[in-house]
């Protein structure tokens, strides 16, 4: 059986680190936390499950925490979580397997990474991670923000799923700030740097300054097909906003370079496309979406609902639109079993049943 040292960087996390580490204490073989500044209980919680606690001081710098971290492991790999991070009881048995059936040949084991969940609890956002590296294997974390470790050698692909269960808002504002911190510096961004630091402006409302930076991202011939393809996604809702319409199109178009379409690129070409009341052409991407095998890719995020739930919608809205009542209905109900709790299947719902008791009359 191999041993796993579990590394964790964690700051006023007393909420949730007892969670985490109760989960992982029959499982990691050693656990070592490095506090970079709490103010709250987090190092006493952390003290019920292991002596192996350090200080760092904070930098703006994630990776720098986290290398520190894993150079103190001693176990034949380590793992990181963080703090707000959820193993459930099935993961947790299928990972004390996978201790046990692994043998020292695999450098990096890859998991799923659950990350945006629906009213219901159904997973909706997610994308591999590296989770479990060889230790002395010169694998070392990149990048101040958006850190990661590129996977090299012989990569595991597993079955066991991390879910992210964020508790609190946080600072919304911290990845933006260290990246205008950079730049204040002096320090120019890599590729992988443009494309977060460009979702960053996204997400604040910046459209004109996130358009700028994904353009200059999608010109750089270095940087990760993945990323390239949501950057052309991000692009065209930026250009959506500022009333780009025929450069929205484009973009979205542009992502088809770099892979086989994705299904979020396929649905919002359709939703141009009923935007301009051209539902037969809506009808076919969002089809094209529903057909997509982005769910069985081993890359990249993977927003679920644009896989099934929004493309049945949109097709049963298409469908009505076109007078198609029966394929209509027949959409109204896939999208229930996606999604039967939404209020838009209920309102959906709603209108078939005012349209039928309407004929009826």
């Amino acid at each position: 059986m191999v041993t796993i040292s579990l590394c964790m960087i964690v700051k006023n996390e007393e909420a949730v680190l007892g969670r985490v580490l109760k989960q992982m204490k029959e499982i990691a073989d050693e656990i070592i936390v490095v506090d970079t500044g709490s103010t709250d209980r987090t190092k006493e919680i952390a003290a019920a499950y292991t002596d192996r606690i350090y200080d760092f001081a904070w930098r703006d710098d994630f990776s720098a925490a986290r290398n520190f971290a894993c150079e103190k492991a001693t176990m034949d790999y380590w793992m990181w979580l963080d703090a707000d991070d959820v193993i459930g009881r099935g993961e947790r048995e299928k990972l004390l397997l996978l201790k046990e059936e692994m043998d020292t040949s695999a450098d990096v084991v890859m998991m799923r990474y659950q990350t945006g969940f629906d009213e219901a609890g159904r997973v909706t956002f997610s994308y591999w991670r590296e989770r479990i590296l060889k230790n002395r294997a010169g694998f070392r974390w990149e990048g101040r923000v958006h850190e990661a470790v590129v996977p090299r050698g012989n990569i595991v692909y597993s079955n066991i799923a991390i879910e992210h269960r964020k508790e609190g808002a946080g600072d919304p504002d911290r990845n933006l700030r260290i990246y205008e911190r950079m730049m204040l510096e002096g320090e120019r961004l890599n590729p992988r740097e443009q494309y977060y630091y460009g979702r960053e402006l996204f997400f604040h409302g910046r459209y004109p300054e996130a358009e700028n930076v994904f353009r200059s991202f999608l010109r750089e011939s270095q940087g990760w097909a993945e990323n390239k393809i949501d950057a052309c996604v991000l692009l065209a809702k930026c250009l959506e906003r500022l009333g780009k319409e025929e450069e929205r199109e484009q973009a979205l178009f542009s992502s088809f370079l770099f892979d086989v379409p994705r299904a979020e690129a396929c649905c919002e070409i359709g939703r141009c496309r009923m935007e301009q009341e051209r539902y037969p052409e809506a009808v076919w991407w969002h089809r094209r979406a529903l057909e997509s095998e982005t769910g069985n890719m081993k890359g990249g995020f993977l927003a679920a609902d644009f896989c099934g739930f929004i493309p049945a919608i949109q097709l049963c809205v298409c469908y009505d639109r076109m007078g198609d009542r029966e394929r209509a209905l027949y959409y109204h109900r896939l999208s229930a079993e996606y999604r039967p709790d939404s209020p838009a299947v209920a309102e959906n719902q709603r209108y078939f049943f005012a349209e039928y008791a309407r004929e009826d009359g």
